[in-house]
């Protein structure tokens, strides 16, 4: 191979590796090569040698480029027309080699090509593998009538060819054996080169209606380099340049531009994958050829034209009409007559096909309950389904020539539009289809929910409509139903967390006046309790109602929960702050005294208060925190007595998350061991012995901090760890009386827990007991405070409970007496043994004539009741005095000693009495005698009757 032909298959080969070059740069530097070579063929190359040399090693150069070219790209690839490729580079070698041969002959050797030659047959070898490879090229037909026809087809392309060229070259090279003696193997070989290079025309003509769709950039060059070979060979085989060529003219450049052309078209081209289908056109089909249709459709005719082309010629020139153009010329008439009929057939089916698919398509569009209508371009309906009757109550040819938008909603038309335009100009193989929802108009006059699935249809649209009018219906009312409260129609919090949203955001999101109250009903359990739950439910809806009815338009009132309410109070663009503040406390005011009026339920009224907690907008606070502040303001205002307006303040957030902190840190406390027992003696006031202890719990953290029960135990009772604590400290205390029993320091044990943590399941019955019998303390040694009940626990159970108690022995007190509103009820229904006078009471005992008074009449109650009493908090001398003359038998607090360790308290114990200010008393202090205080029988306390 020469080098320039090195030079350009190296640059061919790495075309596919160089994926980043322009095809289009390809083009031109192929363009400028043949352009030369034309260029040095017009002028004879200067030389007749150089002509010579161009003219024979310069095409079999480019031939050989051309198959090697084909070879690589056939080695690459991996599809069914490999094998189509590689026979291409054995035709271009084979026409290489003959040009090597016919440079042999006239520049190496000097002498005339001789006749036939062994480059006459290597150019014969070349159209045979051609063809062989247009044939794997074409679309296969898929029935026997298609392969039929494609042979007719081919036949009728090459049989007209070889009329018209018999009558024009062929007739008289075929008479040179009768005329000049020419030896039959020249005039075979001359008749042979022609016959196939019409066989080839008739493959490339064949293959250019039927090709495949597959790479087809890269097929067309390929056809397009063998039809300019072909046309060169035909001018070649010409008696007018027979004659007269020679190596180096201007037909070579033929040649050459054939051969540069296979060359490029495997890698020049789009190099599309080859896959089972080619890339769609727009709207999903093929693109569409209506030219070469037609040209394919008026193949037989073409070629019968061709064919009388001949047998005219002869006639003209007033010839005799030669045997193979009447043979040929009647095999093209009998083809075209066979391939008519086929045709004729074909079409006879396909149009019986037709009409039964017709048909069927046409049952399923009268039939569907659906509405298919075809809209012009010009978006007038040019075909309406008779289901429109049905669905839109309208006849379709009442609808038929109406404008589309005409039964559109005007609401709805302009978002139809626009939709339809975007669905129009957006490429139909990435949306073949859409969906638009509007509303039409029925015949009655109402609006329908409409759901159309458009597709283009020849420049219009067609619709396939249904009525979605229910379903729209169903999802409005379950989006209703899933924002709002199913017992007030108010709205629900996920609804009211969204208009919170939209509140802070847009133009309202600078304004500080945007407030949201929560709303808890005070006492609605016990309407529930004491009602029943269908009464709390009318009790809601009035609730809601009244709340509705008071706030503004625009702004918007929900239902959280249960009985918790709340509400947006939208700001009205006032700056100052303070009088906005002013003005929101005085409309949650006002509301709060509007929920708290009389409710009507059932036969009689009901009443309940209201707290209300108000959170304002601040610049950057999420709906969460807004909510969450209001919230908090709510419980502190619940906290603060109930029944009062609460504005949110930052100190009430610190405080939570201090709460927080601390029950964290509390649930892990008893676990740890962090939690120690205290004691604090109670002594008589009489003799100022010690007569029991009150055992109190203390939490000293990891951090050292020592929390006293007034801080912890409210956390404790609101947590998780409540119940553990309650018996942990009843186990401990139990445990360590019983140790200083047997170490000779016997002492009464008294142990506060809250009424409800006495009905926990979590501290059965029994285990009172089998605290006492597992440490062997005696029951008589034990004292339970009750707590204060609140008014969720019930009386009944409680007694019950208590009860139980003390038939085992353990003695019952009733701690906080004077300071709940129950104390009174209590001391009516429950078996107290013992009554603890409240702190409060006894602080200011000595400076109050009023709480002098009223702490008298309690333990003149006491006295008259049988029952021992204690003073908590009597931490100073005249308290005991005071309390002493008062008849109180019994106290606890700093005058005697605070809580003490275990250590300090045996040594309390042992020294077994405090000195009393006053003197001791010989006598009790009351005057019907006094019951040591846990000791004696433990019999039932007579209670007055009621």
């Amino acid at each position: 191979m020469s080098a320039p032909a090195d030079a350009l298959g190296a640059l061919l080969f790495r075309r596919s590796a160089a994926g980043g070059v322009s095809p289009l740069l390809w083009q031109i530097l192929l363009g400028v090569v043949w352009a030369g070579y034309a260029v040095g063929s017009a002028f004879g190359w200067g030389s007749s040698q150089v002509a010579l040399f161009m003219g024979d090693f310069g095409l079999s150069a480019a031939a050989l480029v051309a198959a090697v070219s084909c070879y690589r790209y056939a080695r690459e690839g991996s599809s069914r027309f490999r094998p189509a490729w590689m026979l291409f580079a054995l035709s271009s070698f084979m026409a290489a080699a003959g040009n090597a041969v016919w440079g042999w002959y006239e520049v190496v050797l000097g002498r005339p090509v001789p006749t036939p030659s062994l480059a006459d047959l290597l150019f014969l070898c070349f159209a045979p593998p051609a063809i062989v490879g247009l044939l794997v090229l074409a679309k296969r037909p898929v029935t026997r009538a298609g392969w039929l026809c494609l042979a007719l087809d081919s036949w009728l392309i090459g049989g007209s060819l070889l009329t018209l060229s018999w009558s024009l070259a062929l007739a008289h090279t075929a008479h040179l054996v009768d005329a000049e003696g020419v030896s039959v193997a020249r005039v075979a070989l001359a008749l042979a080169y022609p016959l196939l290079d019409i066989v080839l025309v008739s493959m490339v003509l064949a293959l250019h209606f039927r090709r495949s769709s597959v790479n087809r950039s890269a097929v067309n060059t390929a056809v397009a380099a063998l039809a300019l070979t072909v046309l060169s060979d035909a001018l070649f085989t010409s008696p007018l340049l027979r004659q007269t060529y020679h190596s180096g003219q201007m037909l070579d450049a033929g040649w050459f531009a054939g051969s540069l052309l296979l060359a490029y078209a495997p890698w020049g081209a789009d190099r599309t994958v080859d896959g089972p289908a080619a890339l769609p056109s727009r709207g999903g089909q093929p693109a569409s050829r209506p030219i070469a249709g037609s040209l394919a459709a008026l193949t037989p005719y073409l070629a019968a034209a061709v064919c009388t082309l001949g047998i005219l010629y002869n006639a003209i020139e007033g010839r005799r009409v030669d045997r193979v153009v009447i043979f040929t010329g009647c095999t093209v008439v009998l083809a075209l007559v066979v391939r008519q009929g086929i045709m004729l057939v074909d079409n006879i089916a396909l149009t019986q096909e037709l009409a039964q698919k017709e048909n069927h398509f046409r049952s399923l569009v009268q039939g569907s309950s659906d509405v298919i209508m075809i809209a012009a371009p010009n978006g007038v309906l040019r075909y309406v389904s008779p289901a429109a009757a049905g669905v839109y109550g309208r006849e379709a040819e009442e609808l038929v020539g109406a404008e589309l938008s005409s039964i559109i909603h005007p609401e709805d038309l302009g978002r139809v539009i626009h939709e339809v335009r975007r669905f129009l100009a957006a490429p139909p193989s990435e949306e073949p289809t859409t969906r638009i929802e509007c509303r039409f108009r029925s015949g009655t006059g109402d609006w329908l929910n409409v759901e159309s699935t458009v597709n283009r249809h020849q420049g219009g649209l067609i619709l396939n409509s249904r009525d979605v009018t229910e379903r729209v219906r169903l999802q409005a009312q379950l989006q209703h139903n899933a924002e709002h409260d199913p017992l007030t129609d108010l709205p629900n919090r996920a609804l009211f967390t969204k208009r919170v949203r939209q509140a802070l955001g847009g133009r309202r999101s600078g304004d500080q006046g945007t407030a949201v109250l929560f709303i808890d009903l005070d006492g609605f359990k016990a309407v529930n309790d004491r009602h029943g739950h269908q009464a709390g439910d009318e009790l809601l809806v009035q609730a809601a109602r009244r709340l509705q009815e008071s706030v503004r338009v625009g702004d918007t009132a929900a239902r959280l929960g249960g009985d918790e309410f709340a509400a947006i109070i939208l700001g009205d663009g006032t700056r100052d702050q303070s009088a906005r503040e002013c003005q929101v406390h005085e409309i949650a005011d006002r509301l709060r005294l509007t929920l708290s009026q009389p409710y009507r339920v059932g036969t009689g009224d009901v009443r309940v208060a209201a707290s209300i907690g108000v959170a304002f907008a601040e610049p950057g606070i999420s709906p969460s925190d807004l909510m969450r502040n209001a919230d908090l303001a709510m419980y502190r205002a619940k906290a603060g007595g109930k029944d009062r307006v609460e504005l949110y303040a930052p100190q009430m957030q610190a405080d939570v998350v201090r709460r927080s902190e601390l029950a964290a840190r509390l649930r892990t406390a008893l676990r740890d061991g962090e939690f120690a027992l205290l004691h604090q003696p109670v002594v008589n006031l009489a003799s100022g012995t010690v007569a029991a202890v009150s055992a109190q719990a203390r939490w000293r953290s990891t951090q050292g901090i020592l929390f006293t029960p007034a801080e912890f135990l409210r956390v404790a009772e609101d947590g998780d760890r409540t119940a553990e604590l309650g018996r942990w400290l009843l186990e401990e205390a139990i445990e360590q009386a019983a140790e200083r029993a047997r170490a000779g320091h016997p002492a009464s044990v008294a142990v506060r827990l809250p009424a409800r943590r006495l009905l926990d399941k979590g501290m059965p019955s029994g285990s009172v007991e089998a605290l006492l019998t597992r440490h062997g303390l005696p029951s008589g040694a034990l004292m339970i405070e009750v707590a204060d009940s609140d008014p969720r626990i019930s009386f009944d159970e409680l007694e019950q409970r208590l009860v139980a108690l003390r038939r085992i022995g353990v003695r019952i007190a009733l701690d906080g007496f004077g300071s709940g509103y129950a104390a009174i009820n209590a001391l009516r229904r429950l078996p107290i043994d013992v009554l603890k006078l409240d702190r409060e009471l006894v602080e200011g005992v000595v400076e109050s004539a009023r709480l002098h008074k009223i702490t008298s009449g309690l333990l003149r109650i006491a006295c008259d009741l049988g029952l021992q009493s204690v003073a908590d908090g009597v931490d100073r001398p005249e308290q005991v005095l005071a309390l002493r003359a008062m008849g109180c038998t019994h106290g606890q607090g700093m005058a005697f000693s605070g809580p003490l360790d275990e250590y300090r308290l045996r040594r309390t114990l042992a020294r077994g009495e405090f000195q009393v200010p006053g003197g001791r008393l010989a006598q009790p202090v009351l005057t019907g005698g006094s019951v040591p205080l846990l000791s004696g029988s433990h019999g039932e306390t007579p209670i007055p009757p009621t």
